[in-house]
């Protein structure tokens, strides 16, 4: 199967049509955090969203967990998925499915030590999709994604292993070690921000070389 790919940070309608063109199955959208880069404000999401496919697949990468901020960050926005970057409550899900039917929800998991590998499988119950990220929610200024670490991907494949989601793959994506990702992880999706970009923009010979990395590796 051929592996997703999430550009994520994008940051207008220019880079957006950019990253479709060279193929990214998914747009990550980056909402205020407390850290981190590539953050847009609300009505910039929703003009990007409007401007593409409406069966293109938006997450709104949001650090809200009362779940109707939540709520109310996708309704004004307009993305049809959701990633929560920070820790929701498992049981807050369910008032989420009920307000927001048909949006899917994406919960990130932050690849911190083998607590994780629980945590992602208490999330796979209720979850649409996990995403594992390199950052670190519990430090005194949130890391919420968007680092450019590596994290341990012996930890991220046995997460892969031991749930039946799709899982994406974050943190420290780049041409260079995407194959080894996909090899060690075998995960559904990819997500990368910094590894496609040069000063802060969409690169395109980077995108370029991510792609053909990617569709050698899944050959």
């Amino acid at each position: 199967m051929k592996t997703k790919v999430k550009i994520c940070c994008i940051s207008s309608e220019k880079e957006a049509k950019i990253a479709l063109e060279f193929g990214a199955d998914v747009l990550g959208l980056v909402a205020k955090m407390p850290s981190g880069p590539g953050t847009i404000d609300d009505d910039l999401i929703q003009k990007i969203v409007q401007s593409i496919p409406s069966q293109t697949n938006t997450f709104l990468l949001t650090p809200k967990t009362n779940p109707f901020d939540i709520i109310e960050h996708q309704r004004l926005t307009g993305t049809n998925c959701i990633q929560l970057v920070d820790a929701v409550k498992i049981e807050d899900y369910q008032i989420l499915r009920e307000k927001l039917p048909n949006i899917k929800l994406i919960q990130v998991i932050h690849v911190i030590d083998k607590n994780s590998v629980e945590e992602a499988k208490q999330y796979a119950e209720v979850a649409d999709m996990i995403l594992l990220d390199s950052g670190n929610p519990k430090l005194a200024i949130k890391e919420l994604g968007g680092t450019g670490r590596v994290h341990n991907w012996e930890l991220s494949r046995e997460i892969v292993k031991s749930i039946n989601k799709p899982v994406f793959l974050a943190g420290g994506l780049k041409p260079e070690n995407i194959q080894e990702a996909i090899q060690c992880v075998k995960p559904y999706g990819l997500d990368i921000c910094s590894g496609v970009r040069t000063n802060g923009k969409l690169d395109k010979e980077k995108l370029k070389r991510f792609f053909e990395e990617v569709n050698k590796a899944n050959s």
